[in-house]
């Protein structure tokens, strides 16, 4: 199944507007560094401009290809207004951490502002007003307390009846003074600031493990080391867990994202609906397409819901309904962790590794959240104060409510790990059509089966090597994903995403 009129799949807009970004080779010995992080996306770059420019002798480890994660396949909203989180972190967290919150986004958004002015970066940068809205009567209310929120925490907002933009709104919620971009531009010129720093970009290198002790060795899935003073762990899911049970503590959401040519007058700002199905609006101006319309939505738990195809079959009929179409240019999915709280994790792993840094759950508000990330554990590496500390430690406190989250969340994960050992395959590969996947009977056991356009069969093993769930077909993006912690494989087994380590097993025919 493919949705007429999307090419491109599955690069982004922001992958394929961008200039070819200069390759770096693969580590193949052992070496030495004061700092070694790993993450080539917001986080892990900001992470080591940050360092570089203080001093640091720092190396940054990239599994695949940098700047192609989630960065490339974001929404790239710079804005503290992360859907209506102000009153529910209120209720749960208190005013004070809710204040917290406000300020470290905020002072991500004002870093990055003062840091494209300071070099003169490119990158589309404008200032725009960020809405969150409703066209639904039982959501007003809830608008009302956010915007009551704002006004507790000192956050400059407003509260409006309608938006600029071509959508039915009953009420709406401003956070004033926000920004967008090109994400990939933007960091680009921050990976040239890091190495005329003298810093230095393995890619395609796997950390698989650290061996902790007063000076940490990073080992790779090659078995080289890089033994340093610090390690940073920038990659969306933590690929070294230091018994801090992160698997347990977060889960995964899978969210999509068309790029549409529209004969409309695109209006200005950022926008997202309270309801579900989320819609987010936003534009970019692109050389070959002029204005485009970002419309995102359609999040669901990775592994999970229904044909993922049909998501980006929603979003068109979305587009549809409400602006004049002109052609798909592009589509696209990503995925991010959620926390318990809904606030990332970031600091030292465990208070037994003080020297080993994480930085990961952003919740779909990467571009500041990864930001404020880099600052603090820029702070803490150089043993500086940093007010945001305890509000996104690892070891925090947490409520009630975040601890009935947790279970509520492991108890989904034994369900889904329970129904896919259950589950009665009948079809086998000689079913599948070109171009198609399924989970198969092979031998009398459940097995995945991809045929590619060409005939060429891939089959591999279902059970996911992380814990032992059964993986799921992903026909949107063509990938195998685990509905119990999130981690996703190519058709040939390969990891795409973590926790898994280890890709599946492939099985002949």
């Amino acid at each position: 199944m493919k949705p007429n009129g999307m090419p491109k799949f599955p690069e982004s807009y922001w992958t394929d507007s961008t200039r070819p970004l200069a390759s770096y080779p693969s580590l193949e010995q052992n070496i030495e560094a004061d700092v070694t992080v790993v993450g080539g996306g917001i986080s892990g770059i900001t992470t080591a401009f940050l360092l570089a420019q203080e001093g640091f002798k720092v190396v940054l480890l990239e599994a695949g290809k940098l700047l192609g994660g989630t960065t490339a396949h974001t929404t790239a909203k710079i804005t503290a207004q992360h859907d209506l989180i102000y009153d529910e972190l209120i209720q749960s967290e208190g005013e004070e951490k809710a204040s917290l919150y406000y300020k470290a986004n905020n002072e991500a958004l004002q870093f990055m502002k003062q840091t494209i002015e300071k070099h003169k970066i490119e990158c589309g940068f404008s200032i725009q007003d960020a809405y969150v809205y409703t066209n639904s009567n039982e959501y007003i209310k809830k608008l009302e307390k956010e915007m009551s929120a704002y006004t507790a925490l000192g956050i400059p907002g407003a509260y409006a009846d309608k938006i600029p933009l071509q959508i039915p709104a009953k009420a709406a919620v401003i956070m004033q003074h926000q920004a967008q971009f090109h994400p990939l531009q933007y960091l680009s010129a921050l990976v040239e600031k890091f190495i005329d720093a003298g810093g230095a970009i393995y890619e395609n290198t796997t950390a698989v493990d650290v061996e902790k002790g007063a000076l940490p060795e990073v080992i790779t899935s090659k078995g080289h080391r890089i033994k340093c003073e610090h390690v940073v762990s920038c990659t969306h899911f933590p690929f070294y867990d230091g018994l801090g049970f992160y698997f347990a503590r977060m889960h995964a959401d899978r969210s999509y994202v068309l790029g549409i040519r529209i004969a409309d007058e695109l209006a200005e700002g950022m926008y997202l609906s309270v309801e579900d199905p989320k819609r987010s609006f936003r534009y970019a101006e692109t050389a070959e397409h002029g204005k485009l319309l970002l419309i995102g939505g359609q999040s669901h738990k990775t592994g999970q819901g229904i044909c993922t195809i049909n998501h980006y079959e929603e979003l068109q009929r979305c587009a549809e309904g409400h602006f004049q179409v002109q052609e798909i240019a592009y589509r696209w999915s990503a995925q991010d962790l959620v926390t318990g709280d809904k606030i990332p994790f970031v600091g030292r792993i465990t208070s037994s590794s003080p020297n080993v840094y994480i930085a990961t759950g952003y919740r779909k508000w990467g571009m500041t959240n990864g930001t404020a990330a880099a600052l603090l554990v820029k702070d803490l590496i150089m043993e500086k104060e940093n007010a945001f500390e305890n509000l996104y430690a690892p070891s925090r406190s947490v409520s009630f409510g975040t601890i009935k989250n947790f279970i509520v969340e492991n108890a989904d994960v034994a369900k889904h790990l329970i129904a896919g050992k259950l589950e009665m395959v009948h079809k086998r590969p000689e079913d599948l059509a070109p171009d198609e996947g399924s989970v198969v009977k092979l031998h009398g056991k459940r097995a995945g089966a991809y045929k590619d356009e060409a005939g060429k069969l891939f089959l591999v093993d279902t059970t996911c090597t992380h814990m032992g769930c059964e993986v799921e077909w992903n026909n949107g993006d063509r990938t195998w994903d685990c509905p119990c912690h999130g981690s996703r494989f190519a058709i040939n087994g390969d990891v795409i995403e973590g926790p898994a380590e280890e890709p599946l097993k492939l099985l002949q025919t």
